[in-house]
């Protein structure tokens, strides 16, 4: 599954520069995943960076977008040869 940012999100910052894919990034009033672009880190880490730094606990699944570990990689697998 990609993640998701909650309204709780304060715009702390820390979150973006840990996204090996570049999938987060400043939306309107809060930080933002592309769901195209995460893949939790599978392919880069054991776990979601972005979940580990974050200080108000506001990244959670995306209900949305539910993806097995596999599907996650080979999304990593496609975004790495691009």
């Amino acid at each position: 599954m990609a993640l998701m940012i909650t309204d709780e999100c304060i715009n702390c910052d820390v979150c973006e520069p840990e996204c090996p894919n570049s999938a987060i990034s400043q939306g309107a009033e809060i930080y933002e995943i592309d769901p195209n672009l995460c893949t939790e880190c599978v392919g880069h880490y054991d776990e979601p960076q972005c979940q580990q730094v974050c200080p108000v606990d506001c990244i959670p699944h995306n209900p949305d977008m539910k993806e097995t570990k596999e599907e996650l990689y080979q999304k990593y697998m496609i975004i790495s040869a691009a």
